[in-house]
C-alpha cells in the first residue's frame, strides 16, 4: 500500500483551521458557524474511515489493470512529472463530470453543501465517491504505465494542495500564479451558487485545463456559497445521502426506463416536466432576463 499522505497531513489541517479561526475572529469576520464546521469535520472523518476499506480495493483494481500496461514508466523523476500532469488532467475531467452527470454529482454535491467557505469546508468530503466508481477516471493511468502507487500518491497530493484554497482570508495572488495555478480566488468561484459562477473552475492544482477547455471564470463579486437550493441541515448522514434519496424518488416516479436513466445520468436539475432547471437552462434564462432589462 502507498503511504497514507492524507493521514500525515491531518495535524497540519487542524493547525491551519485553528489559525484561520483566530485570524477571522480578530478581524471580526463572521466566517465560521460551529455546527457547519463540525458537520464538515464529520464528513471528512467519515471519508477517511471509508477510505480505509475502499482504497485497498481500488489499489487492487489498478494493479490488475497495470498488468496489461502499454509501457513501464518506473519511478524515475520524469515519470513523476508526467504522473503529476496526467493526474491533474484526470482530476479536471472527473470534477467536471461530477457537475454535469447527476450520478457523480450525488457524491460530489456534499462538498458544495456548506454555505460557508473556510478551511473546514475543504474537509467536507464524499462518503460514496469511491463506492460509486469515481476512481474509474484514473483507470487509464496504470494502463499507460504509471504504477498504481504513483497514481494514488498523486491523488493524495492533489487533495492536500486543494485544502489551502478553501479560504476567504487570502485574496488574489500575483498574476503569474493566478494564470497557472488553482488559487483561493479561482476556487471561491467554483463554490459560488451565483448563476455566472455555476460549474466553473474545475481545476485541481493547475487552472490551465479550465482555460484550455472553456470553463474558466475569474472572480468578480464575492460569491454566494452553497447550492442553488440549499438543504439546510447539519446532519452528516443527511448531507451524505440527500441527493441519492432524491434520485431514487425521481426514478420511482419515472414513466419509462429511458426517463429513469435520464434522471440518473443527465445533468443535475434535469426533470421530465421542466419544473427544475439545469445549469445551462439557468444561464440561458439569465441571459434572456438581462436582454429584456437592457432593452
Amino acid at each position: 500500500m502507498p503511504p497514507n499522505l492524507i493521514m500525515y497531513a491531518i495535524p497540519g489541517f487542524v493547525l491551519l483551521i485553528l489559525l484561520e479561526i483566530v485570524v477571522t475572529t480578530i478581524d471580526h469576520r463572521d466566517l465560521y458557524e460551529p455546527k457547519d464546521a463540525l458537520s464538515s469535520i464529520a464528513m471528512g472523518l467519515g471519508n477517511v474511515f471509508i477510505g480505509l476499506f475502499t482504497k485497498g480495493v481500488i489499489l487492487g483494481i489498478y494493479l490488475f489493470v497495470y498488468e496489461f500496461r502499454f509501457f513501464t514508466l518506473g519511478f524515475t523523476w520524469w515519470a513523476w512529472v508526467l504522473c503529476f500532469f496526467a493526474d491533474d488532467f484526470s482530476y479536471y475531467w472527473f470534477h467536471r463530470s461530477s457537475h454535469t452527470v447527476r450520478f457523480f454529482w450525488a457524491s460530489h454535491v456534499i462538498h458544495h453543501s456548506s454555505q460557508k467557505y473556510t478551511l473546514a469546508t475543504a474537509l467536507r468530503q464524499t462518503w460514496t465517491g469511491n463506492l460509486t466508481g469515481t476512481f474509474l477516471f484514473w483507470l487509464w493511468m496504470p494502463l499507460a504505465g504509471f504504477h498504481p502507487v504513483m497514481v494514488l500518491s498523486m491523488q493524495a497530493i492533489s487533495l492536500i494542495y486543494q485544502f489551502w484554497i478553501h479560504t476567504e482570508v487570502i485574496n488574489k495572488l500575483p498574476a503569474p500564479i493566478e494564470y497557472i495555478f488553482n488559487t483561493p480566488s479561482h476556487h471561491r468561484v467554483h463554490h459560488g451558487s451565483d448563476i455566472a459562477y455555476l460549474d466553473r473552475n474545475h481545476a485541481g492544482i493547475l487552472i490551465i485545463w479550465d482555460r484550455l477547455f472553456g470553463t474558466f471564470t475569474p472572480e468578480g463579486k464575492r460569491p454566494a456559497y452553497g447550492l442553488t437550493s440549499n438543504i439546510n441541515t447539519f446532519n452528516p448522514l443527511r448531507i451524505a445521502t440527500h441527493e441519492w434519496v432524491s434520485i431514487w424518488q425521481d426514478v420511482r416516479q419515472s414513466k419509462s426506463l429511458r426517463e429513469a436513466l435520464r434522471y440518473i445520468f443527465n445533468p443535475p436539475g434535469w426533470s421530465a416536466d421542466g419544473s427544475r432547471k439545469t445549469t445551462s437552462q439557468l444561464r440561458a434564462g439569465n441571459k434572456t432576463k438581462h436582454k429584456i432589462l437592457s432593452s
